[in-house]
């Protein structure tokens, strides 16, 4: 699949005008970051929980990568709202995405049931998230990044 740019006609209605403003933009590159701004915001007001939760996924030492993983999730979230090397930020999140998703959510070795059924939803969600991010890189790339 190619992405190529359509010439821009010369006026914009309704919903394209609403959906190509910089300002609407800005709010769903923040929107599709949100996760990856809270949560960070949260393991730096809760380090004791951080290092729980990194403990919890067997990752070690704890206290490195709670801290590698929030520097990480804010700082490529800042490049995707920004703009600077935005598809190498998206790119970076997707990947993580992916590796966190089958890392926290493996429900193919869950028991039947609720919880399972959650955890696959959750799973196949991050799944497409990561494919949002892919989109946002694809389209940066294609209209050519900022550096």
């Amino acid at each position: 699949m190619t992405f190529q740019s359509q010439p821009t006609p010369q006026r914009t209605t309704g919903i394209k005008r609403f959906v190509v403003h910089p300002v609407t933009r800005t709010i769903a590159l923040l929107a599709l970051c949100s996760a990856y701004i809270q949560g960070p915001l949260t393991k730096i007001l809760d380090f004791n929980g951080a290092l729980a939760e990194m403990e919890h996924f067997g990752l070690r030492p704890t206290v490195f990568f709670a801290v590698v993983v929030i520097i990480f999730e804010l700082t490529a979230s800042a490049m995707v709202v920004t703009g600077f090397l935005r598809w190498a930020g998206a790119l970076a999140l997707a990947s993580f995405t992916i590796l966190a998703t089958f890392i926290a959510l493996r429900f193919w070795e869950m028991a039947p049931g609720m919880e399972r059924t959650m955890a696959a939803n959750a799973f196949f969600e991050h799944l497409g998230l990561a494919g949002a991010f892919v989109m946002v890189a694809a389209i940066d790339l294609t209209k050519g990044a900022r550096t």
